[in-house]
């Protein structure tokens, strides 16, 4: 997550800064991860036409970045895309669920980048069975262009306030072909404590927490060197990087300032929400949580397009022990008999918000 000037002020609660002079100034301007950011400079840029998809899909959202998927090219015109079961997140998301749904995202990116690109793309999901590779994939050419490809470039998941302003009939209307869409003001109250209630959770629990904050990158060398996971970059966090104000000791402290103003800053977040949006399944098979990502995906994609901000937060979703309660409190309110809440995020007006690091293509294929 790269953080605002706005929340790094909030982090350090207002305190002053160190003054920079000439040298310090001319070093915090070249702050810019170039090498992990090179990956949307990239997209569309490749010869071969599935990998031209890939370098697309490559960008779509997934659970705190971790980018788990490994990807093999058969023969003249197939793939197979495996989990990278090295990347995941074991407190949080034991049963992989929320990767499965990042998986999802990728495939679904990947079809509408080829069919933009005039392929049509065949999909056997699981193939050999949930044991083995998650999809396999033919392009032929064909495809017929969906619009939503317009929004690849743009779209991101924001993790800002959003604006005191309520989605228009007409949006709702029209992303209620995409998710549930919560605008009930009392609906959406129960739901914004919900969110609170759950986030908390997870940062009280130390290994959840701690789960995070191993994830996190700090600085442009951090991130250059891996560009996964939760970033914490940009001239103005490394300035508070440099004065000793912000570090990974603060961050798994819930005791320390920095952590509290954390606190308080993601408080401010999760309250400035005017909607909401929900996708549920029948069931919660591997097959229903890639739908279910694919899903989000042309939900997020949707969402860009007509200007609207959109940000998961389904931290209630997760299913280990000490968030039990809340799981059961999100599907009394979200979901029918015998459905799963699969995502739920956070709808309305926001800033647009940097692009986040990304592995190149060729280190995450298998044959490359």
């Amino acid at each position: 997550m790269t953080l605002s000037r706005r929340k790094a002020i909030a982090l350090i609660g207002g305190g002053t800064i160190f003054a920079a002079g000439a040298a310090s100034a001319a070093f915090l301007t070249t702050r810019t991860p170039g090498r992990a950011l090179a990956p949307w400079d990239l997209a569309g840029s490749y010869a071969d036409p599935r990998e031209r998809a890939l370098s697309f899909a490559l960008l779509a959202p997934n659970p705190h970045n971790l980018q788990p998927w490994l990807v093999a090219l058969e023969g003249e015109d197939a793939l197979t895309l495996h989990q990278d079961t090295a990347r995941r997140l074991p407190e949080t998301d034991p049963y992989d669920r929320q990767i499965i749904i990042g998986l999802g995202c990728f495939l679904e990116q990947m079809v509408i980048a080829a069919s933009a690109d005039g392929y049509d793309v065949d999909l056997a999901l699981y193939p050999d069975g949930e044991d083995g590779p998650v999809a396999r994939a033919v392009f032929a050419p064909g495809g017929t262009p969906d619009p939503l490809a317009a929004h690849i470039m743009d779209r991101r998941s924001c993790k800002e306030p959003f604006e005191d302003r309520a989605l228009p009939a007409s949006a709702v209307e029209t992303l209620t072909g995409y998710a549930d869409v919560v605008i009930d003001p009392a609906r959406v109250a129960e739901i914004k404590e919900l969110t609170w209630d759950a986030w908390l959770v997870e940062m009280q629990t130390e290994r959840t927490l701690m789960e995070s904050v191993d994830l996190m990158r700090f600085g442009k060398a951090e991130i250059n060197a891996n560009p996964d996971g939760i970033d914490l970059g940009g001239p103005f966090l490394e300035s508070l990087m440099l004065a000793g104000i912000l570090s990974r000791e603060g961050q798994a402290d819930p005791d320390s300032s920095g952590f509290q103003q954390g606190v308080a800053m993601y408080e401010e977040m999760l309250l400035a929400t005017p909607a909401y949006a929900v996708l549920r399944s029948g069931g919660n098979t591997r097959a229903d949580q890639i739908e279910a990502g694919r899903r989000w995906l042309r939900l997020n994609l949707a969402t860009t397009g007509m200007g609207l901000a959109l940000q998961p937060v389904s931290q209630c979703l997760q299913e280990y022990p000490e968030m039990a309660p809340h799981y059961k409190r999100a599907h009394a309110l979200m979901a029918g008999q015998g459905e799963t809440v699969q995502m739920l995020g956070r709808l309305g007006y926001g800033p647009q918000t940097p692009r986040t690091p990304r592995w190149p293509l060729e280190a995450k294929r298998m044959n490359a």
